[in-house]
């Protein structure tokens, strides 16, 4: 399948900001909704996040890049970084657009960053139990690096990661 002209940008002001929190709510709403996630059972879910929770992220220095096809944003990924791991959070396609590669185009746009940033490893926590999600992952070259039951989570979190390839010439 082709993709349509799809551009990725950083989030760098207030409308953008606004605009990527309702892809991320949108996003991750309908796996809340498979496992019975409620605001009540699991507040730090992406799909029940806020304007202030993505404004602390963006002052922490996280990056943030919206994911478009021609004007319309229908993907969202945050990018952390620890010395050389960098940390995916909030990756999230819009569900009509599921399924139709802009996933990977999101993930390609991560490891191209980490990359150029002298970044060695990409991680992700992901809910244990969406077997979906974990074998999309698995599929795009990440391993399990362990599992944690949280006492304030409703599932286990599984541990991702991934060495990013350095080419020859960096």
């Amino acid at each position: 399948m082709t993709l349509k002209t799809v551009n990725i940008k950083e989030i760098n002001n207030e409308v953008s900001l606004s605009v990527s929190l309702n892809v991320v709510k949108d996003s991750f709403i309908t796996v809340a909704r498979e496992l019975n996630l409620t605001e009540e059972n699991c507040p730090s879910n992406p799909a029940f996040t806020n304007l202030a929770n993505l404004k602390k992220m963006k002052d922490k220095g996280i990056g943030m890049f919206g994911l478009y096809e021609e004007s319309k944003q229908i993907g969202f990924v945050a990018i952390e970084k620890a010395d050389d791991i960098f940390y995916i959070e909030r990756l999230s396609v819009l569900p009509g657009y599921r399924h139709k590669g802009y996933g990977k185009h999101l993930m390609n746009f991560v490891f191209d960053y980490v990359k150029a940033q002298g970044g060695r490893k990409v991680s992700i926590g992901i809910v244990n139990e969406n077997l979906t999600l974990k074998n999309w992952y698995k599929l795009y070259g990440f391993i399990e690096t362990g599992l944690k039951k949280y006492e304030h989570l409703p599932f286990t979190v599984c541990f991702m990661e991934k060495t990013v390839e350095i080419s020859a010439s960096g």
